[in-house]
């Protein structure tokens, strides 16, 4: 009888590649039955989830008793949370705890976390407001405590976040594309990672890799980049002129929202110092794929027409 994995967020950039992962794995899709958990099960996104076998359900996180019908019964849990929904560390840890407890109730035998770094911790305090990262942080110490066998995969940064940011030049100026950060190009180092394509290859690689790896941290990410390399790899695909510049941290947070323009500078200094995996090598995570992530060129190459 095949044991049941519940997906959270089946039909985001992180569940959903865990989801599709299970399935085209030869052994995984008949070791699993997949349910995945979503806020709205008639979107097209879960209907087309549905149509491949998946079990899709609807979950309110904001107790354990209101989430427990989605881990019943369940062998293995990913588990995703959101911060930007709330923008609040104190909802996202209250949901994550309130999943762990469920888990735990129901006798999951794995819980497989989507964390990050203590980025306050990892900078002695100098950087205390990236709660993206802290929030996730505290969530992982407590399924450290809670008993659950677990693995932490941490994503890395999203290559789909470039979309954005590497804006093409004005036509007042010489044709190209620009990337203007607060940091040094030559100094800050990004762990690029495709959420979408490659999450499930590092999941895979946890539920293939337990109960040697319980306990331990994936990181998931294709390479390291410096923003210098990053940039200059775009424009060789794109084929256009690519320049990195550094702004100052005013003009940074004036592009964006006010409630995130201090997390989100915070987010960048922390690649420069003391980096966003704190210095840790992607070595031995990578060697537990089975399938190689999709580099920042193939990345490029396959979304060319979103920098059109």
């Amino acid at each position: 009888m095949s044991k049941t994995i519940t997906v959270f967020g089946a039909t985001g950039n992180q569940g959903g590649s865990v989801v599709h992962a299970i399935l085209a794995d030869p052994v995984l899709s008949k070791e699993f039955k997949v349910r995945g958990v979503t806020r709205d099960v008639n979107k097209p996104n879960a209907k087309r989830l549905a149509s491949m076998g998946v079990e899709l359900v609807t979950a309110d996180m904001s107790s354990a008793q209101s989430v427990a019908p989605a881990v019943q019964g369940a062998h293995t849990v990913f588990l995703v949370t959101n911060f930007w929904e709330s923008m609040s560390a104190d909802i996202e840890i209250s949901q994550g705890k309130a999943v762990v407890d469920a888990s735990k109730a129901a006798g999951v035998q794995h819980l497989i976390f989507s964390s990050l770094i203590n980025a306050t911790e990892a900078s002695s305090g100098r950087l205390p407001n990236i709660l993206h990262f802290d929030g996730k942080a505290a969530i992982e110490e407590y399924i450290r405590h809670s008993g659950l066998p677990c693995t932490f995969v941490l994503p890395g940064m999203f290559m789909s976040g470039f979309e954005t940011m590497i804006q093409k030049n004005p036509e007042s100026e010489p044709a190209g594309y620009t990337l203007a950060l607060p940091v040094d190009p030559h100094k800050a180092i990004t762990p690029l990672f495709d959420a979408a394509g490659d999450t499930g290859k590092f999941v895979k690689a946890a539920i293939k890799n337990f109960p040697s790896q319980s306990g331990k941290r994936i990181l998931a990410a294709a390479d390291y980049y410096t923003i210098d390399r990053l940039i200059s790899e775009f424009s060789q695909v794109i084929g256009k002129p690519a320049h990195a510049v550094r702004i100052s941290d005013d003009k940074f947070k004036s592009f964006l929202s006010p409630a995130a323009a201090q997390e989100l500078l915070e987010n960048m200094k922390l690649l420069e110092d003391p980096g966003y995996y704190a210095g840790e090598s992607l070595d031995d995570s990578l060697a537990l794929l089975e399938e190689k992530p999709t580099t920042w060129k193939e990345f490029v190459e396959k979304n060319k027409h979103k920098w059109a």
